[in-house]
């Protein structure tokens, strides 16, 4: 394949693609396909979603626009049939009324509801849906971490032909927003799901998923480590450890309390996870820590010392100063979601009052050498690479002023913080073509970035030329 008169940096050249790989980058001469001055980048990477989840929320009952628990209830009234619903999205963390059963219970008395956190560290079951799944007596029918994990899980039981055909159609989906790869971080043994999915036909995303604690040892006794390649487009990822909650549940672990008293919670003791981890990273499977609050990034960075691993902390949101300069120096990456700061700053402002400047501290990590990679945790926040460097370099939705736009980065440094491979000879060939210039583009046009061309390993998954 031959691309041509692609615009790569300040100059137009054509690139050639052999057997998967960039070959030569030149003036080579009449492409297969002419790119008309188009940008033409490395593919995108959203290094944390939650692929299932995410394919299930398609199908699932939007309550995001709920500003009360009322309305959530309202929503549901609305929407209500003969069985289960699911609905997804509610935040209420600002929330006048408090989620409880009874108002569900209105909407729907005999039909089960659940309705998933925006974070998904929460579910709101009525109490048809609380018998269902074993929690008969709840006081009010707002479950938090583990519990609403596990309701979470049992959700996740729709016939796999199902299931995979909506995977297929979420992957399709980011392939026209230019992604090329997944860090899949849902909370399962995936290995299975996407050999399963790869041999039915899935080719339009690279895959590399995680590993929780649960299968651990199973992952170790079948010989996997990080990086390692099972398939084509299907690799080994981490060791996924959740030490806090969210902000959104206000379980994030912190060292100064909430409005409330309490500082959070610490899901993992220091000393099982420094075991946990050291499990992991000797049979070379790379430490990816969930934390959160300020206290919790502590704990991780502890762990990493003390384990004398590298790897990544998943979310680092928020951090004290002295914090910052150890990514750098004990070689562990940030894993952000730069959408979420839109999502958080009212409740954040609200809660953590104060100390909202070490919160999506991306300026900062990057100025004391850490390494950021950028992802959604999608359904938390979209699947779209361009949403998240939007929110990164401008810290701003809509009309609203930015905020911290002391934490702005540049799009060349948002860019390179979602992409693991660059165009030049020797990569693989692995691209986005776009129409506008993503480097002098505003924070509008950067997140809707038109995209003309997606391809992966040589292979066309997305063509709008």
């Amino acid at each position: 394949m031959l691309l041509g008169n692609a615009r790569v940096s300040d100059r137009d050249v054509d690139v050639r693609i052999e057997d998967g790989r960039i070959v030569e980058i030149g003036s080579i001469g009449s492409g297969d396909i002419d790119l008309a001055g188009r940008w033409l980048l490395p593919g995108l990477w959203d290094e944390h979603v939650h692929f299932t989840q995410w394919a299930l929320t398609s199908q699932r009952l939007d309550v995001s626009a709920a500003a009360s628990a009322r309305e959530a209830a309202e929503i549901v009234r609305a929407a209500v049939g003969d069985d289960l619903l699911v609905g997804v999205g509610f935040r209420d963390g600002l929330w006048p009324d408090a989620p409880h059963k009874e108002l569900l219970d209105s909407a729907a008395p005999t039909v089960p509801v659940v309705l998933l956190s925006g974070d998904l560290h929460s579910v709101w079951l009525n109490t048809a849906a609380l018998q269902r799944f074993g929690h008969a007596h709840h006081p009010t029918g707002l479950l938090r971490e583990d519990a609403a994990f596990a309701v979470t899980a049992a959700l996740g039981t729709v016939d796999d032909t199902i299931l995979d055909s909506w995977a297929r159609e979420a992957a399709t989906a980011a392939a026209a927003r230019g992604v090329v790869g997944v860090a899949d971080l849902e909370m399962a043994w995936n290995r299975d799901t996407w050999e399963r999915r790869i041999a039915a036909g899935h080719d339009a995303l690279r895959v590399q998923f995680a590993i929780y604690t649960q299968d651990l040892e199973r992952a170790i006794d079948q010989g996997l480590h990080t990086g390692l390649e099972l398939e084509p487009l299907l690799t080994v990822g981490g060791y996924k450890v959740l030490t806090d909650g969210s902000l959104g549940t206000r379980t994030a672990f912190t060292y100064d309390a909430y409005p409330d008293g309490g500082t959070g919670l610490l899901t993992v003791e220091p000393d099982d996870l420094r075991r946990y981890m050291t499990l992991a990273s000797k049979a070379g499977i790379e430490p990816w820590v969930h934390a959160i609050g300020d206290r919790a990034n502590t704990l991780a960075l502890d762990a990493f010392e003390a384990v004398g691993a590298t790897g990544r902390i998943e979310h680092a949101q928020l951090l004290s100063s002295a914090d910052l300069p150890r990514f750098a120096a004990l070689g562990v990456a940030a894993s952000v979601q730069p959408e979420h700061a839109m999502d958080d700053r009212d409740l954040a402002d609200s809660v953590w009052d104060g100390r909202t400047g070490g919160l999506y501290a991306f300026r900062s990590l990057l100025d004391a050498g850490a390494v950021l990679r950028l992802g959604s945790d999608a359904p938390v926040s979209p699947l779209d690479p361009w949403i998240a460097i939007s929110a990164a370099v401008t810290r701003r939705r809509g009309d609203r002023e930015p905020w911290h736009p002391e934490q702005r980065i540049t799009p060349e440094e948002a860019i390179a913080a979602s992409v693991r491979s660059s165009v030049a000879e020797g990569e693989p060939a692995d691209l986005v073509a776009v129409e506008a210039d993503p480097f002098d583009a505003d924070g509008a046009l950067l997140e809707r970035m038109p995209v003309a061309l997606t391809v992966l390993g040589g292979r066309i998954t997305h063509e709008r030329l």
